[in-house]
């Protein structure tokens, strides 16, 4: 669980990603989940966009994902979200 300072610090880490990942029409799959853990352990925190042509809910899917991850929903703005998950191995980012 994060605290709000450490989200805080984190959102301002996320305002300058672009989404590297995109949620379209076909929803949310297994292989989405499965890349989606791949770049988390990689890069830590990433953006992820939900396109109009996605007729679920963005904010749904945010919490979905993250549960799916068990990782941590930094920021949710329109059709995009921010997740947050610590490598295991060696953390790139110190939180405050």
């Amino acid at each position: 669980m994060l605290t709000s300072k450490q989200r805080a610090y984190l959102r301002g880490l996320g305002n300058e990603l672009e989404p590297i990942f995109q949620i379209g029409k076909g929803g949310l799959s297994e292989e989405h989940i499965n890349q989606l853990d791949d770049v988390l352990e990689a890069r830590e925190l990433i953006k992820v966009k939900v396109l109009k042509s996605c007729l679920d809910d963005a904010s749904e899917l945010a919490e979905e994902v993250a549960h799916s991850l068990e990782a941590s929903v930094v920021q949710k703005i329109g059709r995009s979200f921010i997740l947050y998950r610590a490598a295991l191995e060696e953390p790139k980012i110190q939180l405050p």
